[in-house]
């Protein structure tokens, strides 16, 4: 096994997928942290390594990886003991697939990054309603996959990881009404609860819900 070298920013929710799923793979890595607003992810020692010059980046000895999907479907049929958190059943995996597909064209690009950009690096403060609405459309089709505990099933894996990494970070704009989105709800809490949740992504979704309203003065 190589040494396994993450990069990334707490921030993150794609960052933070890759750190649940490292984390249930009982993954020893190294950590570092990536200041993309002071643009060290453009150096060109960085650039060389990951031409996209985006977080997360893994590392495997002398192998780099990024996009967060690619990275946590790697470790499991890397190192998984078993393929629980990724199934190699042609089926199964299909469901996985759509569902981390989801999530990384509707809720992380359609809905996150499609505020995130303009407030971050645009100094936009407003943020217009038709993209809050997108957030709520999207609750709504999650709502919709979760017919058993988690997204594909009834055991987690990396969809799960996915997915509660961005929807914990947009709760901050958009937040989960019981009434409306009762799985959705039990589902979050049912994440909540795995083990080291909180250290692993709950404080970092909090601190990207904080930065956001720092930078945003309504909804228009």
């Amino acid at each position: 096994m190589g040494k396994l070298v993450l990069y990334g920013l707490e921030p993150s929710p794609p960052v933070r997928a890759c750190k649940l799923t490292l984390h249930a793979l009982g993954l020893q890595y190294e950590y570092k942290l990536i200041n993309l607003l002071a643009g060290e992810h453009k150096t060109r020692e960085y650039m060389v390594k990951n031409p996209q010059h985006t977080v997360p980046m893994l590392e495997d000895g002398d192998k780099s990886i990024w996009d967060s999907h690619a990275i946590c479907a790697y470790l499991v049929r890397k190192y998984g003991k078993d393929d629980s958190l990724y199934p190699k059943d042609f089926y199964r995996r299909a469901v996985v697939d759509q569902r981390l597909h989801f999530e990384s064209g509707v809720l992380f690009q359609g809905c996150l990054r499609n505020i995130a950009l303009p407030i971050f690096y645009q100094n936009v403060t407003e943020v217009p309603r038709s993209k809050i609405d997108a957030i709520y459309e999207a609750y709504g089709f999650l709502e919709s996959f979760l017919v058993a505990q988690y997204l594909t099933g009834t055991s987690v894996t990396i969809a799960d990881f996915s997915v509660v990494s961005t929807v914990s970070s947009l709760v901050g704009l958009a937040p989960i009404e019981q009434k409306r989105y009762p799985k959705l709800q039990a589902w979050l809490e049912r994440m909540a609860h795995l083990p080291d949740y909180q250290t692993i992504n709950g404080n970092g979704a909090q601190m990207l819900i904080d930065m956001f309203s720092a930078k945003i003065t309504k909804i228009v």
